[in-house]
């Protein structure tokens, strides 16, 4: 996208007022002071810290207009037709003699033909000047543009440091500008100098940094999370026809094909403790993306409508972050209506589900649910999410292999334990139980100031009632359900 022919259109469009949400007011300030060069016609700005000053030649400040209605006092008096950028102009929007002084410049536009361009992070019209305003977005850098920005402050820092040469290497630096892509171009080299300038290096554990780089620069209202600690599907039991399926659109999702439509999302059904969530974080690991977790216990707000503006402020800033992976953990609890809720729950729903069938950023959505008779057919039917998975109880080879992957990270070895034993003998456990299990073997082996060992799990073992037992005629019909509906996770 050209931006400075897009503004072009729209000066020549003749409209009075252009509303600009942007944090990168140089970007501005230099595509106007081209745009006045180009069509003959002065440039100025305005802020309330320096006045009124001239954009597109040397000019003093004119410090005696720095009160807005000062400002457009001045302006509506002066017959020559200019371009005036207003800089953070939203917190006099609330005053109605200013409202009314731009109302009258625009309906003056015939006469003199200034036009107004309102800068700033976020910017809401009022009514009375809708019908003269009209919107614009700064284009974002491509990938070819991140990485001359990379390179750009590689040599920057190169040139600091004696001619030394930056520590990087052609996947992780996909990788970063993977991650940098959706910011400005401002933002993106704000994060990758900061990264640079810390070590000399361009890393993959950088990665981490860089997005929650991004996170910071979004202001949202505590309903989304950047989760950090992600995992890869080598550190998950099983799920093995799951993982097959977010393998074969890894790529899809990431280089979008015109020939092939993208993955959408999935919804993960299950025994809770099965890895619905472990799941959900390893699709994020897997596909080296941030992962980001919706809270609705957070989104709900006693007033009328906040409820359905925090969720849009949410799924915007999801949008932001993109391309990323959404995790909406027990989406059941979100959806539920109920009986006092003046119809939040339906209208959350419905906002929910026109965003999941018409997004086009790249926001992969895991949604995980236990209680599946509060899942609505609107939400699982194809189109929304591609598939419904299933994760049951883990079988005895699955058991044997989460049994390995829970000793390993507590730095035991496996071929020193009974894994065999163990895995028939926890008939019926999830894999959060069979975690558990091995936690309290250790605090019963640090009792006996003993070595952990197979005889420590088995009495834990022993000792324990799987949900499997406690609750088996609801998870009895959970799997009946799933069996006809659902697509069997491993």
């Amino acid at each position: 996208m050209n931006d400075l022919h897009d503004l072009e259109l729209l000066l020549r469009s003749r409209i009075p007022l252009l509303i600009i949400e942007t944090r990168d007011e140089k970007r501005i300030a230099r595509l106007f002071a081209s745009l006045a060069v180009k069509l003959a016609m002065p440039a100025m700005s305005w802020s309330a810290t320096t006045g009124l000053q001239r954009i597109d030649l040397e000019s003093v400040p004119q410090r005696h207009a720095s009160e807005p209605a000062q400002a457009l006092g001045q302006i509506r008096a002066t017959n020559i037709s200019t371009i005036y950028l207003l800089m953070d102009f939203h917190p006099y929007l609330d005053d109605a003699y200013n409202v009314r002084l731009l109302k009258e410049i625009a309906m003056d536009y015939h006469k003199f033909g200034h036009t107004l361009v309102l800068v700033s992070h976020e910017l809401e019209v009022p009514a009375e000047l809708e019908s003269y305003s009209a919107r614009f977005s700064l284009s974002l850098p491509g990938r070819q543009r991140l990485e001359e920005i990379i390179r750009e402050e590689v040599d920057h820092w190169s040139k600091a440091n004696q001619g030394k040469k930056v520590k990087t290497d052609r996947n992780t630096l996909d990788l970063i500008i993977d991650r940098l892509r959706g910011l400005t171009a401002a933002d993106a080299r704000r994060i990758i100098h900061s990264v640079i300038y810390d070590d000399g290096a361009i890393k993959s554990d950088d990665l981490d940094r860089i997005t929650r780089g991004r996170y910071q620069l979004l202001e949202t209202n505590g309903a989304l999370s950047c989760e950090f600690d992600t995992t890869d599907f080598a550190d998950v039991g099983g799920l093995k026809k799951l993982k097959r399926w977010i393998e074969l659109r890894h790529t899809a999702f990431l280089e979008p094909d015109a020939s092939i439509d993208p993955p959408r999302g999935i919804l993960l059904v299950g025994v809770q403790g099965g890895g619905k969530s472990l799941a959900a974080r390893a699709v994020a690991g897997m596909w080296s993306l941030p992962l980001l977790r919706l809270d609705f216990g957070t989104l709900y707000n006693k007033f009328f409508g906040e409820t359905e503006r925090n969720l849009r402020e949410a799924l915007q800033a999801a949008e932001a972050m993109a391309p990323c992976v959404l995790w909406i953990d027990e989406i059941e609890k979100a959806i539920a209506s109920g009986d006092y809720d003046s119809g939040t729950s339906r209208r959350i729903l419905g906002n929910l589900l026109t965003w999941m069938s018409e997004r086009s950023a790249p926001v992969f959505i895991v949604a995980t649910a236990n209680v599946i008779e509060h899942l609505p057919p609107e939400l699982i039917r194809k189109g929304r999410l591609d598939e419904i998975f299933f994760v049951d109880l883990p079988d005895v080879a699955t058991r044997a292999e989460i049994f390995a992957i829970h000793l390993r990270k507590r730095d035991k070895q496996p071929i020193d334990f009974d894994i065999r034993s163990l895995a028939k003998q926890s008939e019926g456990f999830s894999g959060a139980e069979i975690e558990q299990a091995i936690v309290a073997a250790t605090y019963l082996a640090r009792e006996q100031a003993a070595p952990l060992d197979t005889r420590h799990i088995q009495t834990e073992i022993e000792q324990t009632r799987p949900l499997s037992q406690v609750m088996s005629e609801k998870i009895d019909g959970l799997r009946a359900w799933a069996k006809t509906r659902t697509v069997a996770a491993n």
